[in-house]
């Protein structure tokens, strides 16, 4: 389970964008979060991926009280999470080839010398040909860049997946494809998925339930 219990967080000490908000997503659920820009989803997702440590409130993962973030966070909890942003080429080095874009989180926590089988088992299922991973994020689309980011966020087998407007910038067939590569690593493996964004549509379409944001706030209010 993951469990965010009474999160409050901001960018500025006391002035919070998320204020008292507790979300829970059971293993193999995929709960999508909507709500309007700037509402404070983003926040709350960093937070329950062990990327921004709240003001107030805890996360619990796996029955694991998070006793930290970021790179303050142990191994086993930093590597339980795969995370998409919104924005694929500020979340991607631009000096890093695809391939190595793609390999960065195994060649800094995973098993040395696995670099290569598993970009050459997500390189074809995230939709991506050979012949790109030799370019930079300048030399391909957004679409083919976000397919690389979503080729990251699964390479370490994580057990929570955490798709922060992932498919905002796509058009309908990469968003179609994208969902479809989340939904097969999630059949397949069981994980988790906390979906965030705007799309009414996109997401009761993707996720087992669907909460609106401002029934969060409205709760925690």
């Amino acid at each position: 389970m993951l469990e965010l219990t009474d999160i409050t967080a901001g960018y500025e000490r006391g002035s919070p964008v998320v204020r008292d908000v507790s979300l829970a997503v059971a293993p193999g659920e995929a709960v999508g979060l909507l709500g309007p820009s700037g509402c404070g989803k983003s926040t709350l997702a960093r937070v329950a991926a062990l990327l921004h440590r709240p003001e107030r409130g805890s996360v619990v993962v796996d029955g694991q009280a998070a006793p930290g973030w970021r790179h303050r966070a142990p191994r086993t909890l930093r590597t339980a999470f795969g995370v998409v942003f919104q924005q694929p080429r500020l979340a991607a080095d631009p000096r890093l080839r695809l391939a190595d874009l793609i390999a960065e989180p195994l060649r800094a926590a995973g098993p040395r010398g696995a670099a290569a089988e598993r970009l050459a088992e997500l390189v074809p299922r995230v939709g991506l040909s050979p012949e790109l991973l030799g370019r930079r994020p300048h030399e391909v689309s957004d679409g083919q860049l976000q397919r690389a980011c979503l080729a990251r966020a699964l390479i370490l087998r994580p057990r929570w997946l955490i798709c922060d407007e992932m498919t905002a910038m796509l058009d309908a067939s990469t968003t179609a494809a994208l969902v479809a590569v989340v939904e097969e690593y999630r059949s397949m493996t069981g994980a988790g998925l906390l979906a965030v964004g705007h799309d009414r549509v996109l997401l009761e379409r993707w996720c087992n339930r669907t909460v609106r944001w401002e029934s969060l706030t409205r709760d925690a209010s």
